[in-house]
């Protein structure tokens, strides 16, 4: 696992347990946002005893990204203080809209499956995800604060890519 930056000493990382658990319930997510008619992004937002889920929130649309969505409710419910001590679960690596708004919404941990550039690779050029080249790690890295970052997650990205290769391919 790889991350930026450090992270405060009193916030341990998930156990590898955990991390693929919510990792693969936020592919679950992703696989219900696809049934709703939405691209098959999942997120959700973990308490800072790496177990509690607070929320959930697959894709809605093009500007409202389950990670940004996700992020403005947090803000919504919960303290700036007690978000740096959560976890943003995501199944692909946010992109530049979604990591402002974890990091406006001052959620300290990002935790992420499939990589924005292989999200690339599979969705290709295609007109409903232009997605952008620019990775999470650098918005957080030309920020104020210290948002450390997991991912992508070897052990869960195939099982992520498998459900952006089917809606991808067939829309």
């Amino acid at each position: 696992m790889s991350a930026a930056g450090t992270i405060d000493s009193s916030a341990a990382n998930p156990s590898k347990e955990q991390l693929l658990r919510h990792l693969r319930r936020a592919n679950a997510i992703a696989s219900r946002a696809v049934a709703m008619g939405h691209h098959p992004f999942g997120a959700l937002l973990v308490g800072p005893d790496h177990e509690a889920i607070l929320l959930e929130q697959g894709n809605v649309g093009t500007v409202n990204h389950a990670e940004a969505v996700l992020a403005r409710a947090a803000d919504t419910n919960f303290t700036p203080a007690y978000l740096w001590e959560c976890t943003l679960y995501t199944t692909v690596e946010p992109c530049a809209m979604c990591a402002a708004t974890q990091y406006w919404a001052n959620i300290g941990r990002l935790i992420y499956g499939l990589g924005e550039r292989r999200l690339l690779k599979l969705t290709g050029n295609h007109g409903e995800n232009p997605t952008l080249d620019i990775p999470a790690r650098y918005i957080f890295e030309h920020s104020q604060k210290v948002i450390h970052v997991i991912g992508p997650i070897p052990e869960v990205e195939e099982e992520i890519a498998e459900l952006h290769r089917n809606f991808w391919q067939r829309s």
